[in-house]
């Protein structure tokens, strides 16, 4: 039997700018709660298109308890529309571990769950929330992924902020002292001790701190008692270097036939005391 044809997308009439709602969930509150962006109600297989391939079907906790074939019916019918497949659950139940835990693995066998339908599941702990999320989707729905990429600064100044906080103690206003103090990180590294505690806000514990970190080996005790173990050992009497010789393997017979050894003693059998059977005990 060949596979059902995948429906339509839906194209929203507002220019693509709105979200389209299906028509059972028009007495859903969450309905209020989607803001900034345009809904418009349309016939489409999830309850929520936020996007042309993406697709977002709507749990309540408290109704998938009550109902709990819903949510499985709703995923037979979504079928394979969109390429992002979100499963947005409001937790409004107290216990709200189980059923998500039931509801992201193939805990029965018979029901198409998350897992196995390449569906994501977003929890959200209130109305307010899940309705933000729904707007978030629809507003970052052309954005490029650079946008909420980690910002790194290039520049001198935030490279040597970053360097030098690293050190412990040192915050950032340490960093601008001392930068206008010695004006690059090459005279920072080769300031002296009595130059660094003459600075205001600087003690001997954070002194230490910068000293021990440009001057100090990279190398730790453990590093150190691996290379000892490794390398030779010298002779305290002649101040020779002495190779740490390995034992040499006892050599193995490969040829020897396991069935021709003697067979092994058995053990010596426990004699038992003597017995008078004739002792009257009375």
């Amino acid at each position: 039997m060949p596979p059902a044809p995948a429906p339509p997308v839906v194209i929203p009439n507002a220019g693509g700018n709105s979200i389209v709602v299906n028509p059972l969930q028009r007495t859903n509150p969450v309905l209020e709660a989607i803001r900034n962006v345009n809904k418009e109600f349309g016939d489409v297989p999830c309850d929520y298109q936020v996007g042309r391939t993406t697709g977002v079907l709507f749990l309540s906790l408290k109704y998938h308890r009550l109902h709990p074939e819903y949510i499985h019916t709703r995923i037979e019918k979504l079928g394979g529309s969109y390429t992002l497949r979100i499963l947005l659950v409001v937790c409004d139940v107290t216990e709200h571990r189980e059923p998500i835990r039931e509801l992201t693995k193939a805990s029965r066998p018979l029901h198409n769950t998350c897992l196995i339908n390449n569906i994501t599941i977003l929890c959200a702990f209130s109305i307010d929330e899940a309705g933000h999320y729904l707007a978030t989707f629809k507003q970052f729905e052309h954005k490029p992924p650079d946008l909420i990429k980690e910002r790194v600064d290039k520049d001198y100044d935030a490279v040597l902020r970053s360097a030098l906080t690293s050190i412990s103690r040192v915050n950032k206003t340490d960093v601008e002292t001392l930068r206008t103090s010695f004006g690059s990180f090459a005279n920072i590294a080769r300031a002296t001790s009595t130059q660094l505690q003459d600075m205001p806000g600087f003690g001997q514990v954070k002194v230490r701190n910068i000293k021990n970190a440009f001057e100090k080996p990279l190398r730790n005790h453990a590093t150190n008692t691996l290379e000892m173990m490794s390398s030779t050992a010298k002779d305290k009497g002649k101040g020779k270097a002495v190779e740490r010789q390995r034992e040499p393997s006892p050599i193995w017979d490969l040829e020897r036939e396991l069935d021709d050894e003697p067979p092994a003693p058995a053990p010596a059998r426990y004699e038992s005391p003597p017995w008078d059977i004739e002792l009257d005990l009375n």
